[in-house]
C-alpha cells in the first residue's frame, strides 16, 4: 500500500504546466483509447474485442457550448495462445468522432482507421506499434453567422448582405497518426504502461478559403499504472499530456476501482476517481463494471478564469464499453496470458 501512495505522488507531482486550447478530447481520454493512441488498437491481454461510445457536453453554461461524440470498435487478429510466454497479435479498428460548436454550428467528422502490432517480449514485457489514417471534413453554417456589415445602427439585420460566404461551407483533408507502448507487468498485481504517439504527420492542410493553413503536428503521451492493493481494490493512477500550435493539455488523477461481487459470470466493480486538467478544471468520476460492459461519467468543474461566465461548470462526459471474448470460455482465455487481469 505504502508503493502504491508513492506512485500516486510520484504522477500528481510531475504536473506542473499549464492546459489550454480546444481540439477534439475527452477528460475521459483512457476510454478512448484510438484517439489516445493508434498502439491502443486491441490492446486487450484478456479479451479478443471492444465497442465503445463517448459523448461530452462542454460549456453549455455559455452561448457556443461544445458537443463531441465518438463511437469505437477494436478487435484482435490471431495470437499465438499455445505459448503462455510470448502471445503476439495484431489489431485493427475504427473509429468515428463528431464534434460541433459556436453558432455557426462549425463541425469536424472524422472518420479513422487503425492497425497495431503487440509483441510480448518476455513474461513480463509487451511493446505495441500502431498506425491510423483518418478523413476529416471540416464544415460551417454561414447563415447562422452574423458580420459587422449586417449592423444597421439598432441590430444586426440578416437581410443586409454579409461580404462572406452563403450557406454551409466544407473542406476535408487526410492525416495520418503513429504510437507506440511499452508495458511492463512484474506479477498479477502490477501493471505499468508508457505510451506515445502523435497525429496529423503529415501536417495536412485545412482551410474554407484555400489558403496555406496547416493543421499542426499534435505529440501526445500517457502513463498509465494499475495496482491492485488487495483483494477488493485497485489503484489505477494515470497522466495525459498533448501539445499542438502552443496550446498544451495535461491531465493527471486516478481511478479507484472497488470489487463488489464476486461472482464469475458477471464481476461488479465500483469506480471513483478524481482528476484535474492543469489551469482549467477538476474532473470527479464515477461509474460501475458489470462483467464485461463498463459505464462511466464524469463532471468538468472549471478553475480557469473562465469559471465565473460559466458557474464552474466545465462539461458533462459519458462512455459506455463493451469488451469481450470471441464466444470462448473467459476463464481458458485467461489462462493463456501472463498480462495481469485483476478481478
Amino acid at each position: 500500500m505504502r508503493k502504491a501512495i508513492w506512485l500516486l505522488i510520484v504522477v500528481f507531482g510531475v504536473c506542473g504546466h499549464r492546459a489550454a486550447g480546444q481540439s477534439i478530447h475527452f477528460s475521459q481520454y483512457y476510454n478512448a483509447p484510438m484517439l489516445l493512441n493508434a498502439a491502443n488498437t486491441a490492446l486487450l491481454p484478456g479479451d479478443d474485442y471492444r465497442l465503445g461510445l463517448n459523448y461530452r457536453n462542454q460549456w453549455s453554461a455559455v452561448p457556443v457550448p461544445y458537443n463531441t461524440f465518438s463511437a469505437f470498435m477494436d478487435a484482435k487478429i490471431g495470437g499465438n495462445r499455445d505459448n503462455v510466454n510470448h502471445n503476439n497479435w495484431l489489431g485493427l479498428g475504427v473509429a468515428f468522432f463528431d464534434d460541433k460548436a459556436g453558432d455557426g454550428n462549425l463541425s469536424l467528422l472524422q472518420v479513422q482507421g487503425n492497425l497495431a502490432y503487440h509483441l510480448q517480449l518476455s513474461e513480463f514485457t509487451m511493446i505495441s506499434l500502431g498506425l491510423s489514417g483518418a478523413t476529416v471534413q471540416r464544415s460551417v453554417n454561414y447563415d447562422n453567422l452574423t458580420f459587422d456589415q449586417q449592423w444597421d445602427g439598432v441590430t444586426f439585420n440578416s437581410h443586409i448582405a454579409n461580404g462572406e460566404k452563403v450557406g454551409i461551407i466544407k473542406t476535408s483533408y487526410y492525416t495520418i497518426g503513429a504510437g507506440g507502448n511499452i508495458a511492463f507487468f512484474p506479477n498479477e498485481n502490477v501493471y505499468v504502461k508508457l505510451g506515445g504517439g502523435a497525429t496529423n504527420i503529415n501536417t495536412p492542410t485545412e482551410s474554407f478559403y484555400k489558403s496555406n493553413n496547416t493543421v499542426g503536428l499534435r505529440p501526445t503521451g500517457n502513463l498509465d499504472i494499475m495496482l491492485k492493493t488487495g483483494p477488493v481494490m485497485i489503484i489505477n493512477p494515470s497522466m495525459y499530456y498533448t501539445t499542438q500550435m502552443g496550446a498544451s493539455e495535461i491531465v493527471c488523477g486516478s481511478q479507484f476501482r472497488i470489487k463488489l461481487s464476486s461472482s464469475n459470470s458477471t464481476p461488479t466493480e465500483l469506480i471513483l476517481g478524481v482528476y484535474d486538467r492543469l489551469a482549467d478544471a477538476i474532473i470527479g468520476v464515477a461509474g460501475v463494471k458489470l462483467g464485461g460492459v463498463q459505464i462511466m461519467a464524469n463532471y468538468d468543474m472549471t478553475t480557469s478564469k473562465l469559471a465565473p461566465y460559466n458557474s464552474a461548470y466545465g462539461a458533462l462526459e459519458f462512455s459506455i464499453i463493451y469488451q469481450s471474448p470471441y464466444g470462448k470460455n473467459k476463464d481458458h482465455l485467461s489462462k493463456q496470458f501472463t498480462c495481469p487481469r485483476f478481478f
